[in-house]
């Protein structure tokens, strides 16, 4: 994660960017991790021209052993809610692990850590401070939300606020259900252009309407979704 100690799987992923050519920039994008954290890196291990994975790994893991531990005798630490920040910042992670398949990595931290966070806003400075990135990794982040309307936007003064509603999940319910609208629509074209009567038409035809059902199963259960939790909405007032 971002923050934490790169992993081998990491370090071999540097260097095959670094075999195929690849901008440091582009390295940290595919892994999720700040570009001065790829520089550093790889300066601290061979450079561009002489790193290695098996290398790097061993520099880190010296580097963890040299490390003070804290005393055994200290006691837990709790935020101000009474709970343990490893035990939230563990479940950020195994949630996040679940968000990885189909979302970008730095979306998927960003959401999560304003589902987590009890205000369920969190400002810029809030998100770098406990991601461990850049203010510019943040804003991309956001961006992408931005453009599925899982976040909104608000001014606290001078700074800017990103905030989730409580209905963030039905929202992105709504964006998977035009996905496969969308994968609905494009797999029908291929039916005209393979023909209709081919085994490969109707294979596409099958799948688009495949894709047309789950699409009104999904929009369907969005709305009961709102319908139900709206009137236990009423009820409760």
């Amino acid at each position: 994660m971002p923050g934490g100690h790169l992993t081998y799987v990491d370090h071999r992923k540097i260097a095959e960017g670094l075999a195929e050519g690849l901008a440091y920039a582009e390295i940290a994008r595919r892994l999720g991790r700040p570009r001065s954290t790829i520089g550093r890196e790889i300066a601290r291990n061979g450079g561009p021209y002489g790193y290695r994975a098996a290398r790097a790994q061993q520099a880190t893991e010296w580097r963890a052993r040299r490390r003070p531990k804290p005393p055994l005798s200290s006691p837990a630490i709790v935020d101000a809610g009474g709970r343990d920040p490893q035990a939230v910042r563990e479940y950020e992670q195994k949630l996040t692990g679940l968000m990885s398949g189909g979302w970008p990595p730095m979306a998927a931290k960003v959401l999560i850590c304003l589902l987590t966070s009890d205000s369920g806003d969190m400002t810029v400075a809030e998100l770098v401070e406990r991601l461990r990135v850049s203010p510019a990794s943040i804003s991309k982040a956001v961006g992408a939300l931005d453009q599925l309307e899982l976040v909104k936007r608000e001014r606290d003064n001078r700074r800017e606020r990103y905030r989730i509603d409580d209905d963030v999940w039905y929202q992105a319910w709504l964006v998977g259900t035009r996905s496969m609208m969308l994968w609905a629509d494009s797999v029908r074209e291929g039916v005209e252009v393979l023909g209709a009567g081919t085994p490969a038409g109707t294979r596409l035809r099958t799948a688009s309407r495949f894709f047309q059902l789950l699409s009104s199963d999904m929009a369907q259960a969005a709305e009961h979704y709102r319908q139900t939790f709206s009137s236990a909405g009423d009820d409760t007032r």
